[in-house]
């Protein structure tokens, strides 16, 4: 069998990581099985589906490295194959036309539920061998209706939920096309299934009630279906489904929050399915492992602190050449200007082991960039007392002619505290906030080699004279 999956959103809002958890195992599926991954756009919604949602999705994607093999390919420009599929169903006798009216229909739902029963269409215009129909009306459009076998029970073994039965009786006639013509969900659903092959479908488990409708359209029109699986919600950190409702963040948001897309895919890949105790893995291992048998049957619930913790591993292992261009964005918002000044991915490589996002990281080259307000005269005395001026005196002096490496400032501080018999942190303390207005940097050494002698003595200068 030539694997085939599919991601199919409907472009109505924006997508977060629950949503994009749909995409990431159908395409790991995919790859892993030398298959096709496509991306289908549901837009029969009309009123609610948008160009920029549509934009977002493919953005998204790209941005994690979900490449397709077909698509995107849009059910409004399959319109006519709709169309001609259903007067296929209505000449072969499979659907018929239902000339309910909204407020027929509404009526038998009250009174369905005043009597303590299931609303369902009562197939009051399903033809049936020997039944009269009523009379058409002439102020009616009508839809049509999937002419839902009646007995038995629909059943499949789903892939993650093992085997599912949902008897006919439960299911009434589904609308298949609207008054104005428009095709419905379900039945759109059915036929690119059918057209593009698909194999597997993998998605969120708020589908199982479409389920078995959708097998019941798809033998009626002769295919055998796929192998479905149905993955458990996402909940938000609070217990709740995700959704934007419930305050989930866009793919854009973790964009702009400095999120390495490694990291996103490495923790969607965790929020439902496990390969022994492996946290932090790779694309191509993450590819290489995956299958339907090790998907999770419980709820995932996000973690922003796991996430945030990936995201700082992924800032550690990457090369401080490729981290510095992905921050250079961030940088400039914040008004450094990365070509003047040190070398900024000298000033990357120092902050990244302490930086959880790119926008820390572009927050602690401000210090490099831009000098330190002046402070007043209480946080000067409180930060560098009047009895170490001597001793950064004798430090300027030292650093003067220090060898401008990490090892010919650490001399140079030697030397110093040597002379005036001080411990390191009676010396560094002072030093960082006369460089920096903070007592919080990586190692005064390190950060003496990126910020330059120059600058360092400069800096130093304004608070001892």
């Amino acid at each position: 069998m030539h694997i085939r999956t599919r991601f199919a959103p409907s472009p109505t809002g924006f997508i977060h990581l629950g949503n994009l958890r749909s995409a990431l195992y159908p395409w790991a599926f995919a790859r892993h099985n030398k298959g096709d991954f496509i991306l289908r756009i549901e837009d029969t919604d009309l009123e609610r589906s948008t160009q920029e949602a549509v934009d977002v999705i493919i953005e998204g994607m790209s941005w994690l490295g979900l490449d397709l093999d077909e698509g995107p390919i849009y059910q409004m420009q399959r319109i006519d194959r709709y169309r001609e599929v259903i007067k296929q169903m209505l000449d072969a006798g499979l659907a018929y036309s239902c000339y309910m009216s909204e407020d027929e229909l509404n009526q038998l739902r009250d009174q369905q539920m005043a009597n303590k029963e299931k609303p369902r269409y009562n197939g009051l215009w399903r033809p049936e061998p020997g039944k009269l129909l009523p009379q058409v009306p002439k102020d009616v459009l009508p839809v049509i209706r999937f002419k839902n076998p009646i007995g038995g029970s629909v059943i499949w073994n789903d892939a993650v939920k093992g085997s599912i039965e949902i008897s006919n009786d439960e299911l009434d006639d589904l609308v298949i096309a609207r008054p104005d013509g428009t095709p419905t969900y379900n039945f759109c659903v059915v036929v690119d299934d059918l057209d593009m092959n698909i194999t597997h479908v993998i998605r969120g488990d708020d589908h199982v009630n479409n389920t078995p409708r959708q097998i019941n359209i798809m033998r009626a029109l002769g295919g055998a279906p796929p192998v479905y699986a149905h993955l458990p919600t996402v909940l938000n950190d609070s217990g709740e489904k995700m959704s934007k409702r419930n305050g989930a963040m866009s793919v854009r948001d973790y964009q702009k929050a400095g999120y390495l897309p490694q990291a996103i895919l490495n923790y969607l890949a965790r929020l439902g399915w496990s390969h022994g105790d492996a946290e932090v893995f790779t694309k191509e291992q993450f590819v290489d492992w995956f299958d339907l048998d090790s998907l999770g049957r419980s709820p995932a619930q996000h973690n922003p602190e796991k996430l945030l913790w990936l995201n700082h591993q992924y800032i550690q292992q990457t090369d401080p050449e490729v981290l510095a261009q992905l921050t250079k964005p961030f940088a400039h918002i914040l008004g450094i200007d990365t070509d003047s000044g040190p070398n900024f991915v000298q000033v990357v490589g120092l902050l990244k082991d302490r930086a959880n996002t790119l926008i820390e990281i572009a927050e602690g080259a401000k210090l490099f960039y831009i000098p330190p307000p002046n402070s007043t005269p209480d946080q000067l005395a409180t930060n560098i007392p009047q009895a170490i001026i001597p001793a950064l005196k004798d430090l300027i002096h030292k650093l003067e002619t220090a060898e401008p490496t990490k090892e010919g400032y650490g001399a140079a501080f030697k030397q110093v505290l040597a002379q005036h018999q001080i411990k390191m942190p009676a010396l560094a303390m002072p030093v960082r906030y006369a460089l920096f207005a903070t007592t919080q940097t990586p190692a005064i050494d390190s950060v003496l080699v990126v910020l330059g002698k120059d600058e360092a003595i400069k800096r130093l200068s304004k608070v001892v004279h």
